[in-house]
């Protein structure tokens, strides 16, 4: 919970001294939020690399997991995605060595036959999927 207490001087002699406050908070109820265990992964060319991502999300959502690849000195580059009804994953990065399953509550993400070029920051990231009647906008020249 982050406060903020404003104090407002109104006249030269103090009596009409107010104040207001302002307060929130960093979490919000029922909000969706992505979490990854903190630390490095260490193995050996070869492996296969486990890497965890959970999940909460409003009920009755059907979520899109994304995981991205970041290399130093680079931008990420997407892996993957996964949902209740589809799985696709970038050509870069075969479904044979990078795979993901979307479970309730986490999509981890596995990297098998290792390599020394997968060395890397991964993420996970969640876009709620937008539900009722969508209209295309198009502007008229």
């Amino acid at each position: 919970l982050i406060c903020t207490l404003h104090f407002q001087k109104q006249d030269s002699d103090l009596t009409g001294l107010s104040f207001w406050m302002f307060c929130s908070s960093t979490e919000c109820k029922g909000e969706e939020k992505v979490t990854q265990p903190p630390g490095d992964v260490i193995l050996t060319q070869g492996q296969t690399a486990t890497l965890q991502c959970t999940f909460s999300t409003f009920t009755g959502s059907n979520p899109y997991l994304f995981w991205y690849k970041q290399e130093v000195n680079s931008y990420p580059k997407f892996i993957l995605t996964r949902s209740r009804s589809s799985a696709d994953n970038s050509p870069e990065f075969v479904k044979d060595r990078f795979d993901a399953e979307l479970k309730d509550s986490s999509v981890p993400l596995m990297i098998q036959d290792l390599h020394v070029c997968d060395s890397a920051v991964y993420y996970c990231a969640l876009r709620p999927t937008v539900t009722g009647n969508h209209q295309r906008l198009d502007k008229k020249l």
